[in-house]
């Protein structure tokens, strides 16, 4: 029986394209079961579009949604996961989303489609930039033990916020939950060095016996050009 035989060129171009599939065909396993971020109304950044946010709480989720005590359009999933199709990083919503998972004792909660790490997912790909989300993903994997792949999400907001106050608070207090007490300690100094001195976290250090003045610590570390 003869062989095929194709010429080089077609060769390399088969190659290729097989490559460019099977990869194409790894990342939409990755994100489909998390769905796609196209929506009828948005997706928009839950940062701004003062506008639009009031039209999707009015309508999806006010108070009694929030507090998960009364329903609007039906199951409180269904109305928190329009919430978060339209507006990912709507920060309120991705937490009644986890405590109705809670309460519901179940994962997607009834009416979301999706699972809560599945918003978290869908967030950050709609907003890589919002270190509160970050924040609130990381206190949720901290929750469920999985504190290597917390620490991956508080280290990228201590090193991408280096200059913002807030954003270093809640890596402190993460830090501390954790009970990471060397990052912690080097946070809150970090903190004091922007005119921000927060004694509620330099008296939990206090109490953990792992307080140091920022003076005492800078003179008990090692000169940078020593050897």
């Amino acid at each position: 029986m003869k062989q095929l035989r194709f010429p080089l060129t077609l060769c390399r171009l088969l190659t290729v394209t097989a490559v460019t599939v099977a990869a194409s065909s790894a990342h939409a396993q990755v994100i489909q079961p998390c769905g796609s971020l196209e929506n009828n109304y948005g997706p928009y950044d839950y940062r701004g579009r003062e506008g639009s946010k009031r039209i999707v709480e009015v309508n999806h989720f006010d108070s009694g949604v929030e507090t998960l005590t009364k329903r609007m359009t039906g199951p409180f999933g269904g109305d928190i996961a329009y919430t978060l199709r339209a507006f990912p990083n709507h920060y309120r919503a991705l937490v009644t989303l986890e405590r109705l998972a809670e309460k519901e004792k179940a994962d997607p909660p009834d009416g979301a489609h999706y699972s809560v790490e599945c918003f978290y997912d869908r967030a950050l790909r709609f907003v890589p930039d919002d270190h509160l989300v970050r924040l609130l993903y990381a206190n949720y994997l901290v929750k469920r033990s999985r504190r290597d792949d917390a620490l991956k999400q508080i280290e990228y907001v201590a090193r991408t916020e280096s200059d913002n106050p807030l954003a270093q608070l809640n890596v402190a207090r993460l830090y501390l939950d954790m009970k990471e007490y060397d990052l912690a300690l080097a946070t809150v100094h970090h903190l004091m060095s922007l005119g921000y001195d927060r004694p509620d976290l330099r008296d939990r250090l206090i109490a953990a016996g792992r307080w140091v003045e920022p003076a005492a610590a800078a003179a008990s570390a090692p000169a940078s050009g020593a050897r």
